[in-house]
């Protein structure tokens, strides 16, 4: 049996010049290719991603500040502000859209049918309309599907497989999420098929998801899936710290969720597909077009386990599950 001991990764210098914001004006006398980088959430929420998606770019001789521009507009957790975010961005005729979270990219897709957008997610993009099939993309959008929200019921059946019988599993939904109520149908259903009774809870502002841990010992949930959504992604560390604080078993998307006392995570494998997202950006500014690169999915995942939760919280993690895991926590 082999345990890995995370360490954290040095992100020192992800918030340096990189993020200074220039008018648009004074980047076109640059005579560098701009980037209209386009985010449901707040500038300092996913420093890793940002991290990764430059690794990408990079990959197709681009780096940020010396032959290319990313002009950054967030919208901090307020899906209503994305159709003025990206009027912004059309309107200063950056040469490509980078949309990271699909509610970004349809903003983008409603605004534009000249610029390329290309998007990351874990929905379906034929379900919701970006494209018109992940082989033949057609118009301006193609991306990355790292597929997520498909992995809603596998979680659950992890979290059903180690906690005691009988015991109610809280469902903590985005409501504002594109897909609050397919996740939720998937979920319950999941559920049913087990015999586990759940509980709905809705959160989509940081005041909420106090309340909804503050409840949980009332309403008897005892353990907890997190449905994964942008908003959530932004406040994994915190909700992984929630967790452990109201010692509830729990279970998130990624993996910075377990590493600060989220019981689990498992999802799609974000060095994989934010690479893969960097590298399509590149892609499109060397020329290449939206309709002639089919929409790539990621199945790389990762399963991380934190142990050390695991014990404070009086449960019994298999020998099996904890081999199969690719980062166990200590």
């Amino acid at each position: 049996m082999h345990f890995h001991q995370w360490k954290r990764r040095e992100v020192v210098s992800l918030f340096g010049g990189a993020w200074v914001a220039y008018p648009f004006a004074a980047r076109a006398q640059q005579g560098m290719p701009v980037i209209g980088f386009l985010n449901s959430t707040m500038p300092d929420a996913l420093p890793y991603r940002l991290l990764v998606f430059r690794e990408g770019l990079h990959e197709t001789g681009y780096v940020e500040g010396h032959n290319v521009v990313i002009e950054y507009h967030w919208a901090e957790g307020r899906n209503d502000r994305l159709q003025a975010l990206v009027a912004d961005l059309v309107r200063h005729r950056v040469m490509v859209i980078a949309a990271m979270s699909a509610s970004a990219a349809l903003a983008a897709r409603a605004a534009t049918a000249t610029i390329p957008i290309v998007f990351t997610d874990g929905n379906d993009p034929v379900k919701h309309g970006l494209v018109a099939s992940l082989n033949q993309p057609g118009g301006n959008v193609t991306g990355v599907t790292n597929l997520n929200v498909e992995l809603e019921p596998k979680r659950l059946q992890l979290m059903h497989d180690l906690i005691p019988a009988g015991v109610s599993i809280g469902l903590l939904i985005n409501p504002t999420s594109i897909n609050a109520e397919s996740v939720l149908q998937d979920l319950t259903a999941a559920a049913h098929s087990v015999g586990r009774q759940t509980l709905v809870l809705r959160a989509s502002s940081a005041p909420e998801i106090d309340k909804v841990f503050a409840s949980l010992r009332e309403l008897r949930a005892g353990a907890l899936v997190v449905a994964g959504d942008n908003f959530f992604d932004s406040r994994s560390a915190y909700l992984g710290a929630l967790a452990l604080r109201h010692a509830v078993p729990a279970i998130y998307q990624t993996r910075e969720f377990a590493i600060r006392g989220g019981f689990m995570s498992c999802g799609a494998s974000i060095a994989d597909y934010q690479r893969r997202f960097g590298v399509y950006v590149g892609r499109i500014l060397q020329g290449e077009k939206p309709a002639d690169l089919p929409v790539q999915t990621s199945t790389k995942f990762e399963l991380v386990i934190n142990l050390s939760t695991a014990k404070a919280l009086g449960l019994t993690v298999p020998d099996k599950l904890l081999v199969a895991a690719d980062e166990v926590i200590e």
